[in-house]
């Protein structure tokens, strides 16, 4: 289940974003992964090479604004981050240990979204229900027919 959840909660997160349109949507992920970037600041479990890793991230967030590419390099350059936390025993979440490894597995789920153009998962499902609500009926009128 350790690695089970974090992906739901991936997916969950890109759902939760369908309802907003772009370009809300994409600037608004953007400002998410900016704030990633800040997310282990307080903690500073590798010292001063905290600082560079949030300026970097402000750069790829303000790059994002206009490319969901850039986006999703941030998520993966975040995912990096999580697993150096994890390694250091640095967790972004102190009371939950194994919350950078969860981290490191949700990231990427997000990333991948965004490399597809963060697409509203909403209207996906409802057309691929759709689709397969056709296929079922059309299936059904082929056989009452014979």
């Amino acid at each position: 289940m350790n690695h089970l959840s974090p992906v739901v909660v991936g997916v969950v997160y890109c759902l939760l974003m369908s309802p907003i349109k772009e370009p809300h949507r994409r600037h608004f992920n953007a400002v998410m992964v900016g704030g990633a970037g800040a997310a282990y600041l307080s903690g500073g479990g590798v010292g001063p090479w905290e600082l560079p890793f949030v300026a970097v991230m402000a750069y790829v967030a303000y790059r994002g604004l206009e490319s969901w590419t850039f986006i999703g390099v941030g998520w993966l350059l975040h995912t990096t981050w999580d697993v150096v936390h994890h390694l250091t025993g640095d967790p972004i979440l102190p009371f939950l240990p194994d919350s950078s490894f969860a981290c490191a597995v949700c990231d990427p789920v997000i990333a991948l979204w965004c490399f597809c153009g963060g697409p509203p998962l909403t209207a996906l499902l409802r057309d691929r229900f759709r689709r397969h609500r056709g296929e079922h009926q059309a299936h059904e009128q082929s056989s009452t027919r014979t």
